[in-house]
């Protein structure tokens, strides 16, 4: 699976896009797919092959370490720091975090679609969880 390679310094959130806050479950890097953990409070690292996981709630605006404050984006347009093709929809993929392309998910992965990239570095957020296993 090739994921995108973020570059978190260039992640920027689009201003009038929903937001969450809460806590970090993990370290994690500005640009990553999380998701809330309900048994913890805690956000942690989407993962589309792993029970639990296999869900996304945003991607992280911001690093933290483990029980630091956090910023996910939960939809609309954002700059995710690295290079996309516009028109692909992309995915969380089975690296803890990673965003790829749909069609690079393979078999035993759950699709977890992010959104459509609107450009070569922006993906318009849009969250969908259909309950496929590939």
């Amino acid at each position: 699976m090739t994921d995108v390679v973020v570059t978190a310094a260039n992640v920027i959130g689009d201003g009038g896009s929903p937001r969450a806050t809460g806590t970090a479950g993990v370290a994690i890097t500005a640009g990553q797919a999380v998701y809330l953990d309900s048994t913890t409070s805690t956000y942690k690292l989407s993962k589309s092959n792993l029970v639990g996981a296999n869900k996304c709630t945003g991607i992280a605006l911001d690093s933290a370490a483990i029980g630091q404050p956090l910023t996910i984006q939960k939809g609309g347009p954002i700059t995710i720091g690295g290079t996309l093709v516009k028109g692909t929809t992309y995915c969380q993929s089975t690296t803890p975090g990673g965003i790829c392309p749909q069609a690079d998910i393979t078999t035993g992965g759950d699709v977890v679609i992010l959104g459509v990239a609107i450009s070569t570095t922006q993906l318009s957020l849009n969250i969908q969880v259909p309950g496929v296993t590939l």
